[in-house]
């Protein structure tokens, strides 16, 4: 059977647990999923700090699933919406390499313009930048965040769905979307609970996460670089640096 490999590029094993079960589901019998954690880094991702070092907790944790000598999955599946290691891992993994935020961002895109739902104020010019690099400048809306941190709301599931139900709809409203992401992987399962409150269709992106991993498998004959990254790496864990 295929195998897809989620990574969490933060240190949380219950965001770890929620992913390997919603990614496991929207994917149904054509994988197998298998979730890592990153072995370093913040709970929770929420600056431009932990996000700098989740970049490299991404290779790391990648760096660590090839040392473990299983074999190279069929894809990978970044499981943070913002995607840190995205285009570093896509480089030299040889392997389809997709992150939740970019995986949204498509599949909202089918709509028209869509709006971003997130928890926690600084991922607003992160998100921003993102969406720029990955073509969506156009089509992205705006961005409403709500006060909570992604890790709060996941912590406190009925509160949560309240808030960004009434979210989503100022969303809608403020920016004339026609879809709006509600982003996070500690929200996975929630914009379903909320789509029936909300005038527009609302994306989970990790079920477009879930989707996206799919499509890559129907794709899969698409020539890929090399895997490898090519660099002299210096004191780095040992699993990373034998990825020369």
């Amino acid at each position: 059977m295929p195998r897809l490999l989620v990574i969490n590029p933060n240190t949380s094993t219950a965001i770890s647990s929620l992913l390997q079960r919603h990614v496991q589901v929207g994917v149904g019998d054509a994988f197998k999923v298998h979730t890592v954690t990153a072995r370093f880094g913040s709970p929770y991702i929420s600056s431009e700090a932990s996000y700098a070092v989740a970049n490299h907790a991404v290779l790391d944790a990648w760096a660590v699933t090839m040392a473990a000598d299983a074999g190279r999955p069929d894809a990978v599946l970044i499981g943070c919406f913002g995607d840190p290691g995205l285009f570093a891992l896509r480089e030299g993994a040889g392997v389809p390499v997709g992150g939740l935020a970019e995986a949204a961002f498509s599949a909202a895109a089918w709509h028209g313009r869509f709006a971003i739902v997130t928890g926690g104020e600084r991922w607003r010019p992160m998100l921003a930048r993102l969406a720029h690099a990955l073509g969506h400048t156009q089509t992205l809306a705006g961005i409403h965040t709500v006060a909570p941190s992604g890790a709060q709301l996941a912590a406190d599931p009925a509160g949560a769905r309240t808030l960004l139900a009434e979210a989503c709809c100022q969303a809608a409203e403020r920016f004339k979307a026609q879809a709006v992401i509600l982003g996070g992987a500690g929200l996975a399962g929630m914009a379903a609970d909320i789509a029936s409150k909300v005038p527009v269709p609302v994306i989970d992106s990790v079920q477009a996460g879930a989707q996206w991993a799919l499509d890559a498998l129907r794709r899969r004959d698409a020539p890929l670089l090399d895997s490898g990254f090519g660099v002299p790496w210096q004191n780095v864990s040992w699993e990373l640096a034998a990825l020369q």
